[in-house]
């Protein structure tokens, strides 16, 4: 930007800026034009016999003094240029006219800006060149004035000459702050006091040598001697500097490729957006920031192809590419006229010389000028370098940068094809070849990690039935279309993110976690759906089944899980599936699970009748009233033998035997007949019955019900049936009829666990339902993740949208009951309420827990005691 100093920063200049510092160089042009005219009048005449010679003598003065300049980049973004300018400039202070060293510093500029054709900034520079001698001459005449003839006769030239390089170092400040390009205050001190420092050695060898030239006999011939020999060593000075940092900015991005390959490990594809591959990312854009650095350029854009199975991508250093310049867009990356390059040497483009495709090229850059080299492997294209615009006023790019681009690109182009044959390597060592899922081993690397970080963690096994019979009728090929069509079933229902894996014929394993890992029965009924979709073979249609099995860091009792611990009993769960049950889960008594759901089944109608089996209730509040609505009636089985039986347990078993009915007739008698009593004692309360899948199908149901409302007189409303979507939607057309007949009785019916199901508006408006209730994950989470929260204020709106009343389970702090009241929910049911409770403790707690009132329409209702 200045004769001194040229000082870039990271943040990118927009229109605004650039219009800003277009705006400052024409008020700078018209400054300097002004002040020019005004000194050039205000100065007496200056006689010169020798104008002939003198005027000659500085226009070369000055383009030495460009031409030999060194420009050292002093950190990221700034370069400051030691120029000998001042030497002639204070000559001409003392030999030449005003007029003269004017036009001998703009002839000088202005050569020296159409030899390199570095135009951009002509404006700004010519109004620098008038402002500098302009300032020059003032201060000069001022100080000779003011010292008069009792002073040294180079005070005013030397005072003078300082001016300038302080004058433009400001004025270059400026200019870079209205291009978006600041600098902070300390290092813009540093800078100037730096320039005044190479100003004051200038000037003082100027002066030396004016008074060695004019009093010593041959002064000017020694004097021309150790100006060729500092010379001499200013060139070669700034060669060896160059070398060096040359040197050091290979090793600094050789060490940085090398560092970016450790992150090449393990199989990709558990996580499109992994550590690793982001580790990797920020190594390429320190390395294109350090050949930015190096290059004093404005911008450096890096294309690579690391991963021959990812797409190329790019990474900008310094100024961003222009929005409407696509990055990664294939097509234009292969229409682009500065991509197109032959061979792997460095291209010089300049917007001033190119022809019309890499004129338009450039311009989408938004560049003047640009260095691009490609990167080659062996046998194809891994990527580009580009470098744009130098960061310098005079200089453009030279060949000692095209050398240090081009050994660049070499070093690039080896990194980055090793690194796409190590990605092969890698990708062939952990993928099964046929379907391009992980492997084995690759499933073990994939799942290690995201295991040792999940609070649950649950392998899940699925096999492809019919798999060997076709390929014994049709042949190996025919079977290995089906496991790829099989695997892309999988991936499509998991989703990429999900680590799935081909372990040998048609057997295929999946890691799911924390919250899939919560709704795992769920998943597996839908990928063994979508396996069980018929599969097309050479004109035939294929009929095919699956079995899922699955361990879960839950119900394994292993101290370290890893994921072939959990893949081995995932195995032993397939084997435990069976026709009328394909889905199983893992458990520790797996083994003798058989013999013992076979003692639960064929105990389970003495067990009712001896009173092993049992009802407790678990009490529903209204919100914000806190009073006591009902109860949610829960079926509890003591064993002799096994002790207290999860119902998770010996409800499926009995619902598989058929048995299910006597089971919902059993709780639903015992509840209507505490609602009785509760009746008996002047207290309106309501009791919640589960009902099982095969009850929906069950035609006869509702007149049962009916029987048993009639038996113990208890009206409709005051009975509520819970029922899962899932369940429901399992046999529709069975399920709503009876679901409809239900409802027209007056019975109060509620989707249970809703969130986890289907959970839409259009199968919910479907359902004759006068109740939702949240699903107790949402509930739990809310305090801690506000997607929880989100979905449970989304159901609460929902419901009372549909008229419907909304009820909340898993309450079991205040914060969260705190939280449903101001969301507007109903019903809360809880710990923070009470454990389901044995129908004496359940009592004991109503008496200990409430206080009788009275309602609004004079019954007597209870109410939590706060």
């Amino acid at each position: 930007m200045s004769d001194h100093a040229s000082v870039t920063a990271p943040s990118a200049p927009t229109r605004s800026t650039n219009r800003a510092f277009s705006v400052f160089a024409v008020l700078l042009l018209a400054a300097g034009a002004l002040s020019a005219f005004a000194v050039g009048s205000w100065l007496p005449d200056r006689d010169n016999d020798n104008l002939l010679w003198t005027g000659p003598l500085l226009v070369v003065g000055f383009l030495l003094a460009e031409q030999l300049a060194i420009n050292v980049d002093v950190r990221s973004g700034v370069a400051w240029t030691i120029s000998f300018t001042e030497i002639p400039l204070v000559l001409g202070l003392l030999v030449a006219p005003f007029e003269v060293v004017l036009a001998a510093h703009v002839v000088a500029g202005v050569g020296t800006l159409l030899g390199r054709r570095v135009l951009d900034r002509a404006v700004y520079n010519a109004g620098l060149m008038f402002m500098e001698i302009s300032v020059a001459f003032a201060v000069a005449h001022s100080v000779t004035e003011f010292v008069g003839d009792g002073g040294p006769f180079w005070a005013g030239a030397f005072l003078g000459t300082i001016a300038v390089p302080l004058l433009a170092s400001v004025l270059g400040l400026a200019a870079l702050r209205l291009m978006g390009k600041g600098m902070r205050v300390a290092p813009s001190l540093r800078l100037v006091f730096q320039t005044l420092v190479v100003a004051l050695l200038n000037t003082s060898a100027g002066l030396a040598g004016y008074e060695i030239a004019t009093k010593a006999p041959w002064g000017g011939v020694l004097i021309a001697l150790v100006f060729a020999g500092i010379t001499a060593i200013y060139l070669a000075y700034s060669g060896l500097l160059r070398e060096q940092r040359d040197l050091e900015a290979l090793s600094e991005v050789s060490l940085r490729v090398a560092r970016s390959g450790r992150h090449v490990t393990g199989p990709r594809g558990a996580s499109p957006e992994d550590d690793d591959g982001q580790a990797e990312d920020d190594e390429w854009q320190l390395i294109a920031e350090r050949i930015r650095e190096q290059l004093n350029a404005n911008r450096v854009v890096l294309r690579l192809r690391t991963d021959p199975q990812a797409p190329m991508r790019t990474l900008v250093a310094g100024e961003p590419l222009p929005p409407g310049m696509r990055r990664d867009d294939p097509r234009q990356l292969r229409e682009d006229a500065m991509l197109q390059l032959p061979g792997s040497q460095v291209r010089y483009f300049r917007i001033v010389d190119a022809g019309e495709d890499v004129s338009e090229a450039l311009s989408r850059r938004d560049v003047q000028e640009a260095l691009v080299v490609p990167l080659r492997g062996a046998t194809q294209l891994l990527g580009a370098v580009e470098v744009h615009d130098r960061l310098s006023r005079w200089r453009g790019f030279g060949k000692a940068d095209l050398q240090l681009l081009r050994t660049l690109a070499s070093h690039l182009s080896t990194a980055v094809d090793n690194r796409r044959l190590l990605a092969r390597l890698r990708h062939d060592a952990y993928h099964d070849p046929l379907t391009g899922l992980l492997n084995r081993p690759g499933f073990r690397e994939a799942a290690n990690e995201p295991m040792r970080e999940a609070d649950t963690s649950v392998v899940v096994r699925i096999d492809l039935d019919v798999l060997s019979t076709v390929s014994d009728a049709l042949g190996q090929a025919w079977g290995n279309r089906m496991v790829v069509a099989a695997g892309r079933r999988l991936r499509d229902e998991l989703g990429p993110e999900v680590p799935l894996a081909r372990l040998e014929g048609g057997a295929f394993a999946a890691l799911l976690l924390d919250r899939q890992a919560e709704r795992m029965q769920e998943i597996a009924e839908r990928l063994r759906t979508a396996l069980s979709v018929p599969y097309p073979v050479d004109r035939l249609t294929v009929e095919a089944g699956a079995v899922v099995g699955w361990a879960s860091t839950a119900n394994c009792e292993i101290e370290d899980p890893d994921p072939d611990a959990l893949l081995q009993r995932a195995d032993v769960a397939v084997r435990a599936t069976s026709e009328g049950e394909p889905l199983r889960a893992y458990a520790p008594s797996m083994g003798q699970i058989f013999l013992r759901r076979f003692q639960l089944v064929t105990q389970f109608r003495s067990a009712l009748e001896s009173g092993q089996v049992s009802v407790h209730y678990q009490p529903k509040v209204a919100l914000p009233s806190r009073q006591v609505i009902g109860a949610e009636a829960l079926v509890r089985w003591k064993h002799p033998e096994f002790g207290r039986v999860d119902p998770d347990e010996f409800v499926p078993a009995v619902e598989a035997t058929g048995l299910v009915d006597v089971l919902t007739d059993f709780v639903m008698d015992k509840a209507l007949e505490r609602v009785s009593r509760w009746i008996d004692r002047g207290l309106r309360m309501s009791i919640a019955v589960n009902l099982s899948v095969r009850t929906l199908a069950d035609e006869e149901f509702p007149n049962r019900v009916a029987a048993a409302l009639t038996k113990h007189q208890v009206p409709p409303e005051l009975l509520t049936f819970e029922l899962t979507e899932s369940g429901v939607m399992a046999d529709p057309e069975r399920a709503l009829p009876v679901l409809r007949r239900l409802h027209t009785m007056g019975v109060v019916l509620a989707v249970d666990d809703f969130g986890t199901g289907y959970s839409s508006l259009a199968y919910l408006r479907q359902l004759p339902v006068d109740e939702v209730k949240i699903d107790k994950s949402f509930v739990l989470g809310m305090g801690t993740d506000l997607g929880d929260m989100a979905v449970v204020r989304s159901i609460v709106e929902l419901g009372h949208s549909l008229s419907l009343t909304v009820v909340a389970e898993g309450v079991e702090d205040d914060a969260a009951r705190d939280q449903l009241v101001s969301m507007g929910c109903d019903v809360a049911q809880g710990y923070l309420i009470s454990r389901p409770l044995s129908e004496e403790r359940f009592e004991a707690w109503l008496r200990a827990r409430t206080v009788q009132v009275r309602g609004a329409r004079d019954e007597t209702v209870l109410t939590l005691v706060h």
